[in-house]
Order: C-alpha cells, then structure tokens, then sequence
C-alpha cells in the first residue's frame, strides 16, 4: 500500500514507469490466485484427509472389541481380553458380546458402520464379511504404517483377511473341515473322492449310510459344494471379487461326484435336510460311515454319550488325486474406520496373533492362526487332531472372496441343491451358479 500510494503522489513520474509498475501489481494479482487456487486444490486432494481412513492414526486409548458370544468352555474370548487388560491399564478393552446367531452379528455391525459410529473399534468378522466391510471403505487397511507381521501365520488364513492384494483384518481363528471315519469299518481312510465312493459298499454291507455333510440349502451347503468343487481345480470368482469363473469343466466335475453320489445312494436321501448338529447326531448314533464337519465335533463323538466313541478316526478331506480343499472357517479381527483410538487398535491386532493369545484360542478348542501352535506337543496331547486340521488348513480355499458374498453363496447353495436332488443337471446348474455370481453386483 506504501508503494501505491508513492507512486499516486508522483505526478511528475514518467508514464512508462507508471505502466511498468501497473503491469508488476497484475502479474502479482495472477501470481496470488495462482497460489491460493493451488493452496486450496492441495487441502482438498491432500490424500482426501476427511476420509475416516485418514483420522485418528495415531489415537490411544479404551477401546470396544465386538464378538458373537463366546461359547468356548474355557471363556477364550474373555480370557485373551482380561490377559491384555491385566498389562494395559490406560488402554483397556471392553468386551461387546453379541448374540450367537451370525445373520444378527452382521446386521448389527453393518448398522453400526453405515452410521459411522466410533463405539465399536474392533469387530470380529466371519470370514466371507472381510471383501465386503473392506469393499465398502468400513475397516483400516493393514498397511504401511499400520502394517501387521503375518510370517508365523498359516498362509490361507492371510488370504481369507485380504482384500485386492491388501490386508485388512488379522485372522484371530480359523477352521477347515475334516473327514471323520469308522476306522472299525475302514482302516484306512480313502485320500480320493474315488477312493470313498469305492468304500461306500461297506457301509451298504453293513446297512448305515455311506457319506453325509451339510446338505440343506443354508451356507454350510456353500461350504460343501465349495470343497468338492475346489478340489477339482473349479473356482466362483476372479481375483477382483467380482468376474464370475465357476463356468468351467472342473467345476463340472467336482459338483457332478456329489450329484452322482446322491443319485446313487452314497449319500443318504435324508442327507439333503441336514445341518451341522443333524448330520453329527447321524455319524455319533452309528448311522454313518463318513462325515465332514468341523474339529469341534471331535470331543462329541468321542464322549460317553457317543455310539462311536472308541472306533471312529478323523483325516483330510478326499480331493482329486490327494487331499481335497478344506473350506476356510473363522474369524478375522478388524478396526473400524470410524475408531477414534485406532493405535491402540493396531496393538490389539498385534496381541491376537502373539503366541500367548493363540494360545489361549487353541486352549479353547478354537483352531489357531499361528502355525506352531499345531506342533505343541501338550496342545496335540489335548487336541489330537491337530496335525491332521494343521494339513487340512495349510491345503484349504478360502470361501469366495467378493464384496457381493451373500448373494454369491446364495447362488451357490441354490444350484448345488437343485444339482443334488435332480431338480436341476450338473450342466444347468453350473449356467445356474454363474449367472447368479454375475448378477451379485448388480
């Protein structure tokens, strides 16, 4: 302003220096904006820093941990949560226990989330969740300076948290099916789906069912479509989550051997209306030869309520040519991206998959992320099936991973229960499969 006013006071200054001097102040006018407009472009694209993906990084403090109900006998979840409570005194955790029931966690975490509220800052996920909350910009990225070590971790239980090549969640437990046998009857358990359907005459000899899993239309028929087709090299989804792959001659092959099996008898008629709890009571009252299900089903059938308890085995599961491909089970650990104290978060991540809380998962029956685990010989004392779930884990697929799960594993269940029954061929419920995972997304 001094030099404007200089200047105005001159009158006697030369007119080629009063234009010399106009032009400067409009070259510093251009020059100004120029700087504001780039100042401004830059707070508003400096890594889009009202994303709640960039907020609260470095936050500490109490956080809440969101969990179905924790079922174990020896109160795991409550456990791992005191024992992390008892060394963090200004960061404590408190336990939200949810109902048992998965349809009700997932509807009340994704009503927290849509809201954006910060009161639950890490969620325990059912695996297929994880594409999905990471899809939807719900939970933090595992990376860069929110990177986790997942070395010591089996490696589909990294896959099952992994989003586009990201990391999202850390696998907290995990789960792979296994094939429980009547090792009076077979003493020694088939390795190929060939290998059990040649078995299945000593079942008929002897007047019980062959082999059974979980066959009503719910998810564990997703599961156990999925493992047949999986051991036949088919796939459902592409690496983006989204491109339907199920249309495929391997896919064929793997849905036609349960198919056939039904149709011939192999598995039982009443077979198509069982669940996880039926199929169990049919292998444990001596009606079954075969049975895939979980490892927790162990301790049952070997109680003194069991028919079978001094003669049944449990092995991988049959696949192709060796062992098959386990569906992946468990639970995955998230922050959520509205978390206000997302550093104590991390650490808490960092603490589930340590060697003292996966020891306190495997204590409680929960299979654990962390490989050595399945190597301990007091674990292995307590739990013998362990190195068998070590190989069945090591060799599974996770379920398909896509933000779109619900309606992918509805397709699926759909087409695999019109293929078992009849109501559908093998060959239009494959078409069945892939129309329904392509029309997911839209």
């Amino acid at each position: 302003m001094a030099l404007n006013k200089a200047f105005s006071d001159q009158a006697g200054t030369p007119a080629r220096v009063r234009r010399a001097y106009l032009m400067s102040r409009a070259a510093l006018a251009v020059t100004s904006a120029a700087l504001l407009t780039a100042g401004l472009t830059s707070a508003c694209s400096n890594g889009n820093d009202d994303s709640p993906l960039n907020q609260n990084l470095s936050g500490r403090g109490p956080i809440t941990y969101v969990e179905g109900k924790d079922t174990t006998e020896t109160g795991a979840v409550r456990q791992l949560i005191d024992r992390w409570n008892a060394g963090h005194p200004s960061e404590q955790v408190t336990y939200k226990e949810q109902s048992t029931d998965a349809s009700q966690q997932y509807d009340d975490l994704t009503q927290h989330l849509r809201a954006k509220q910060s009161d639950y800052d890490v969620m325990a996920l059912d695996v297929p969740w994880t594409a999905e909350f990471a899809a939807k910009g719900w939970i933090q990225p595992l990376k860069d300076s929110f990177n986790l070590d997942t070395s010591m971790l089996l490696s589909p239980t990294v896959a099952s948290a992994t989003y586009r090549g990201t990391l999202y969640a850390a696998p907290r437990n995990t789960n792979g099916g296994l094939l429980y046998y009547r090792k009076d009857l077979v003493p020694e358990p088939p390795k190929t789906w060939n290998e059990l359907i040649a078995d299945c005459k000593i079942a008929h000899d002897h007047g019980i069912g062959c082999y059974a899993g979980q066959f009503a239309p719910y998810e564990g028929l997703t599961a156990n479509a999925a493992e047949v087709i999986n051991a036949y090299g088919g796939s459902f989804v592409g690496p983006d989550g989204k491109t339907a792959t199920v249309n495929s001659p391997q896919s064929r092959d793997g849905l036609r051997v349960l198919a056939d099996a039904y149709r011939d008898g192999d598995i039982p008629k009443e077979a198509v209306s069982f669940k996880e709890a039926e199929s169990q009571n049919a292998f444990s009252s001596g009606k079954l030869m075969f049975l895939r299900t979980w490892p927790n089903f162990y301790g049952v059938a070997g109680s003194d309520a069991s028919s079978v308890k001094n003669s049944f085995g449990a092995t991988t599961l049959p696949g192709k040519d060796g062992i098959g491909a386990s569906t992946l089970g468990g639970y995955n650990a998230a922050i959520s991206a509205y978390s206000r104290h997302k550093a104590t978060a991390l650490d808490f991540l960092r603490y589930l998959i340590g060697e003292d809380a996966q020891r306190i998962v495997s204590e409680g029956a929960l299979p654990p992320v962390r490989s050595s685990m399945y190597d301990d010989p007091a674990l292995i004392a307590k739990f013998p099936y362990l190195p068998t779930l070590k190989e069945s884990v090591a060799n599974a697929v996770p379920r398909p991973v896509t933000p779109y799960y619900t309606a992918v594993s509805k397709a699926i269940q759909d087409n695999a229960y019109a293929a078992l029954t009849g109501a559908k061929p093998v060959d239009d419920a494959i078409i069945g499969m892939q129309k329904g995972i392509e029309a997911a997304g839209s």
